[in-house]
């Protein structure tokens, strides 16, 4: 399932990627706050009008599907109050907001609304995190932006926009929607072949013995027994997807077998996203985000590379590494209308968390894959 459309551009003028918008009749103010809201982790930015970063505070993650809208904006808003007081408490002139499980144009509609009533800030804007990863990854040229960002995280997602202002995006619903993949999906495909080759039903794997090791037992039987009786959490289950990555890099066929669907599946959103852009045979950034593919395991990353080169020549693939706070941080200048001056200046205030202090000032990797890469 896809969602295409075409967005009405912020406030600013901007034209920046797909957000839900809502205006409050306050004055402006010369500091913006930036959310960027996965499943697993929440990070909060409070940036003045010139680019300088007052104050940041990280949480826990953004499930509102899970606990119910209130409660998880309430965990959005201690992240929040934390970060304006250690900020001085600046008065806000907008909000934007990079969150996971903003999948519909009605969630982040709802979103916006639920966010806009905390009155965080005069403005409030919406859209999905895969957006954050997106503009990250862009350079800040003043162009209209244009491009693809795949994220394989905790999930996987992918959404394109092109300089027209014209987006296709995905559902991102899961096997509901056709979704397979990222670190949950690998985690428990592991643990299903491992169980499966336990038990007889299913091919010989290393996993069978590498998983239950991992967590200091012998058997899957053990290991599938602690999970359904909550001797192991489910927050624990994706330690499962590193210990993938290992046996596959020591050969397993059914290990090598299983990151090289997830290849395939990636290979499958940007392809298919550049396609109905209408982008296939034109130089385009292809962004890779979440800790999936910013790990760069060997066999993951370059058949990913390979597979992108066969199936989209012309794509410049760029590994993005700077922490995505930075991308909605940047969507939040954009709207403010801020110049290039400001976006560097914040670009550069996170350099030194990208990729451990190694990433350039766009806070991307070139892959070496495509035109421009």
């Amino acid at each position: 399932m896809a969602v295409s459309d075409r967005p009405s551009a912020s406030a600013s003028g901007s034209g920046r990627p797909a957000a839900s918008e809502s205006v409050a009749p306050r004055a402006a103010a010369p500091a913006v706050l930036a959310l960027d809201a996965g499943n697993t982790k929440t990070d909060a930015a409070v940036i003045a009008a010139d680019g300088t970063l007052l104050a940041g505070a990280r949480g826990g993650g953004f499930r509102p599907q899970a606990v119910g809208t209130e409660a998880a904006v309430d965990v959005l808003q201690g992240i929040v109050e934390r970060a304006l007081a250690d900020a001085g408490r600046p008065t806000v002139a907008g909000v934007t907001a990079c969150l996971a499980n903003a999948d519909l144009p009605q969630e982040e509609v709802a979103l916006r609304d639920a966010l806009a009533e905390r009155g965080w800030g005069a403005r409030t804007e919406v859209a999905n995190d895969t957006f954050a990863i997106l503009r990250a990854g862009l350079d800040d040229d003043g162009r209209p932006p244009q491009g693809v960002a795949v994220v394989c995280g905790a999930g996987i997602n992918c959404a394109g926009q092109r300089a027209d202002g014209t987006v296709h995006r995905f559902a991102a619903l899961g096997a509901l929607s056709g979704d397979w993949g990222g670190g949950g999906g690998l985690a428990d495909s592991a643990i299903w072949h491992a169980a499966r080759a336990e038990d007889g039903r299913g091919a010989d794997t290393e996993l069978a013995r590498a998983l239950p090791a991992h967590y200091g037992l012998t058997t899957m039987a053990e290991l599938i027994a602690a999970f359904h009786l909550g001797a192991l959490g489910a927050g624990r289950r994706h330690e499962a997807t590193p210990v993938l990555f290992d046996v596959a890099a020591r050969g397993d066929r059914i290990a090598r077998g299983i990151v090289l669907r997830q290849v395939e599946e990636l290979v499958a959103l940007v392809t298919v996203t550049l396609e109905r852009l209408e982008l296939g045979g034109v130089p385009t950034p292809v962004l890779l985000g979440g800790s999936v593919v910013a790990a760069r395991h060997p066999l993951l990353h370059d058949a990913l590379l390979e597979r992108l080169a066969e199936r989209a020549p012309h794509a410049a693939v760029r590994v993005v590494t700077a922490p995505p706070v930075l991308g909605a941080g940047l969507l939040a200048l954009d709207a403010a209308g801020a110049g290039t001056a400001a976006l560097g200046r914040l670009r550069a205030a996170y350099e030194d968390t990208a990729s451990g202090g190694t990433a350039s000032g766009n806070a991307v990797a070139g892959a070496g894959v495509g035109s421009g890469a």
